[in-house]
């Protein structure tokens, strides 16, 4: 299903929890952060994680803050950012189209026909057409990537000087709260020594001095 169980709230904050649970530095989670992020922005159906793990590598960032960073966008919030993408793409390459429904679906939809009809090529007769799929790549595909980049870059940039002080602050309170853990274990265990002590103590000091003698012949 696209829609998450527990909802998209949920589910952001279970990707921000672990996150700030990686065992890693700040920086380098901030890194990863930003290659997986840059890559969620950009149109890459089905080779996204191995987009952010090389975007990872070359950043030198965490890589599973990297993965989890693909999940920036979700079913809801892509249409409004694909529409600002490929607005964009299409004032970059000077391209006269209106972004309405009916002409992204018809090239959508002529894409997939001119694929299928490529497939079945293979085993017949006909020649293959590309029509539709080039008109997908001109006017959809490439607009689109290319009207991504600048604003991917800009929200990449953010959640990477968002997630210093975040995780920063996230380590340092779960260290203080490890500290305080150890401290009243450490406590805790003086007081039962201590009190193990005084029982002995106690116990050797109830005894008289011949108790320990072995009795006598008779």
């Amino acid at each position: 299903m696209v829609y998450p169980q527990g909802g998209f709230r949920r589910a952001t904050q279970y990707v921000l929890h672990r996150m700030r649970r990686l065992p890693d530095s700040p920086h380098r989670i901030a890194r990863g952060v930003f290659a997986g992020s840059m890559v969620g922005f950009l149109p890459l159906p089905g080779m996204q994680f191995l987009a952010a793990w090389l975007a990872c590598r070359l950043v030198k960032g965490n890589l599973l803050a990297a993965l989890l960073a693909t999940f920036n966008t979700n079913p809801i919030t892509t249409p409004f950012f694909a529409v600002l993408a490929m607005t964009l793409g299409h004032w970059m390459l000077g391209i006269q189209k209106p972004l309405s429904p009916e002409y992204i679906g018809e090239a959508f939809a002529n894409a997939g026909s001119d694929l299928w009809f490529n497939v079945k090529a293979l085993f017949g007769p006909a020649h293959t057409q590309w029509d539709g799929l080039a008109q997908f790549w001109h006017e959809i595909y490439l607009p689109y990537f290319l009207g991504a980049l600048g604003p991917g870059l800009l929200l990449s940039v953010l959640f990477y000087y968002l997630t210093i002080p975040l995780v920063t602050a996230y380590q340092k309170a779960r260290a203080a709260k490890s500290k305080e853990r150890s401290e009243r274990r450490r406590k805790l265990r003086e007081a039962i020594e201590n009190a193990a002590a005084r029982l002995k103590h106690l116990g050797e000091g109830s005894r008289g001095p011949g108790d320990d003698d072995a009795a006598g012949p008779t």
